[in-house]
């Protein structure tokens, strides 16, 4: 039985865990943080990941736990509404479609249950990959707590700042390009009072869209303004917070929701760009080896998809790797390329519903 590590606990690495594991391999899941993450911000499962999640055995799990939302209303700087819809949000798409809009956080714990409950996959929580050293029998992974361990396979499923994707490939300055942009997501309490509704608003370079959740208890706000590269150190949560508190609606409630969130996260929206996902025994998954930026909307049906066909390529060449890594490639190259573009295509808005349906769809499962 053939040993992976998996560095990343959140959907991709979960995702390729059960299904290495229902392969007849040995997978086990190394995360930095004590438990799956919570927050984050609403995430949509589309197309041809569907079926991924139909495989995994959550699909029916996951339309349980999606959001409701009913519709949306666009503001002005001042929030008086100028615009509105029933058919559509800015944050999934259509309404009426089979697409599945849900918490980030709720899909990662229903992978999580189903790996390491029916699944049987090892987590070490608390812990991550520090050192890689491959020889012609495996891979000697080092960790930050724990001892080092041997696996016969290494994948990074690690996000845009992968750990493995620096240690196998080098900084990760040479692949990541900058979309011009920063974006901030924290929950907070209901206190807008939305019910299934969104509200969405641009007050100069910078706006936000905010959303309930958990049967309207809770809200999650996505801020968002441009910018070029910041320096990796700058105090982004201070930076949201000024930048919200500018706001002339809502800004000092959003501003002190902001501070006060347990869950806040902002990064830059960026894209992997990578020449090849592989270099010996390692390879990368995801946002790791391809991230799309949210702004594509398909983050995380590319992590799904890629790991649903990195599964099928290692137990179809019998955990060769070096078949199995170029297979995977050459089957997912074209997915990536088309879903990448939606970030690009229509810059500051969403990308035409044409191309959002070209590209959930630009692949087969059977490969």
């Amino acid at each position: 039985m053939r040993s992976v590590l998996i560095s990343g606990a959140g959907i991709a690495g979960s995702a390729l865990a059960y299904l290495l594991r229902a392969r007849g391999f040995a997978p086990t899941v190394v995360e930095r943080a004590p438990d799956p993450r919570a927050g984050g911000q609403a995430i949509d499962v589309r197309g041809v990941a569907l079926d991924v999640l139909d495989r995994i055995g959550v699909l029916e799990q996951a339309r349980e736990v999606r959001t409701r939302i009913r519709g949306m209303s666009v503001l002005d700087a001042d929030g008086a509404e100028i615009d509105r819809s029933t058919t559509h949000a800015l944050s999934s798409g259509r309404l009426d479609g089979d697409d599945i809009e849900l918490l980030r956080d709720d899909l990662a714990w229903l992978l999580y249950d189903r790996a390491s409950g029916a699944g049987g996959v090892e987590y070490a929580f608390g812990d991550g990959v520090t050192g890689l050293s491959e020889d012609a029998d495996g891979v000697v992974a080092a960790f930050a707590h724990g001892p080092s361990r041997r696996f016969d396979l290494v994948v990074g499923a690690d996000g845009l700042h992968s750990a493995v994707r620096r240690l196998a490939f080098g900084p990760e300055e040479a692949f990541t390009r900058h979309l011009g942009s920063y974006l901030s997501v924290f929950g907070a309490d209901n206190f807008l009072g939305l019910d299934n509704w969104q509200v969405w608003l641009r007050d100069g370079d910078a706006g936000f869209g905010i959303m309930p959740v958990r049967d309207n208890r809770e809200l999650r706000i996505a801020f968002g303004f441009e910018s070029g590269p910041l320096e990796r150190a700058a105090d982004l949560k201070s930076l949201i917070v000024d930048r919200l508190a500018a706001l002339r609606w809502e800004g000092d409630r959003l501003a002190k929701a902001a501070l006060e969130a347990p869950d806040f996260y902002c990064d830059a929206m960026a894209q992997i760009h990578m020449d090849t996902w592989s270099r010996g025994r390692a390879v990368l998954l995801g946002d790791a080896g391809y991230c799309p930026s949210p702004l594509s909307g398909q983050g995380t049906s590319l992590a799904l998809v890629g790991a649903c066909v990195l599964a099928d390529e290692l137990a179809r060449a019998d955990g060769r790797h070096g078949p199995a890594f170029a297979a995977y490639e050459s089957r997912m190259r074209p997915f990536v390329a088309g879903n990448q573009a939606l970030a690009t295509e229509n810059p500051g808005g969403p990308p035409s519903e044409e191309s959002a349906e070209r590209a959930k769809n630009a692949i087969t499962l059977e490969g």
